[in-house]
């Protein structure tokens, strides 16, 4: 079944081009799009997305208030955040309102589409650049991780450190050739093992490991 998309952003331009990116699969179907947060939250209760993909500045209500009220209705919704603005004034808010992932708008097309499945398929995402950035100050502030030796099998050792690149499960499953489900299996043990809640506080885990 297709994952049924809600684009938000004030920009016509922008939701034309990513309504015909998005239409471009056979696996994606956009069902609405809003100008504004009201308009998303709104259109979000009538229409059921499984991912709303949601810019954060637009006028009225905000692209974070708008992820916190969606979510407060409806909190399996996943919201891919897709913003100009990469900074930690615009990064911090959005994942602490609940967003499932945070790309630029300058994002390779096929990386967006990757990232729209990804989220839809219950994963974490965001732009390499920016997962790196958050590993590196959570690591420099120590806020996550636990410091007790934790024993890996030498498959979740070689799928550990892939996820701290920010590879998806597909791009481990290519890497290792195995299964998807497979890697799927042991992130979710890492997770499990390493007390990670999602798949950044996984990365930083495993960037503390590596050091």
């Amino acid at each position: 079944m297709a994952t049924r998309v809600l684009i938000a952003d004030d920009q016509r331009l922008i939701r034309a081009g990513l309504k015909m990116l998005c239409e471009s699969t056979d696996d994606i179907d956009v069902v609405g799009e809003a100008a504004d947060g009201a308009e998303a939250v709104r259109l979000a209760a009538e229409l059921r997305p499984d991912v709303i993909l949601m810019d954060l500045r637009m006028p009225g209500v905000d692209g974070i208030t708008a992820i916190e009220l969606v979510l407060s209705a409806r909190a399996d919704t996943k919201i891919l955040v897709l913003t100009t603005f990469d900074d930690d004034d615009h990064l911090y808010p959005a994942l602490s309102a609940g967003a499932a992932g945070f790309l630029v708008k300058d994002t390779d097309p096929d990386e967006l589409i990757c990232a729209v499945r990804r989220v839809a398929d219950g994963d974490f995402v965001l732009s390499p650049h920016v997962l790196q950035r958050v590993v590196s100050q959570a690591v420099s502030a120590r806020s996550f991780g636990r410091r007790d030796p934790v024993e890996l099998t030498a498959r979740e050792a070689d799928v550990l450190p892939l996820v701290v690149e920010g590879l998806s499960n597909q791009e481990i499953a290519d890497r290792l050739h195995v299964g998807v489900t497979t890697v799927k299996t042991h992130v979710g043990n890492l997770m499990h093992k390493l007390g990670a809640g999602n798949r950044v506080q996984l990365a930083v885990f495993g960037y503390q490991r590596m050091a």
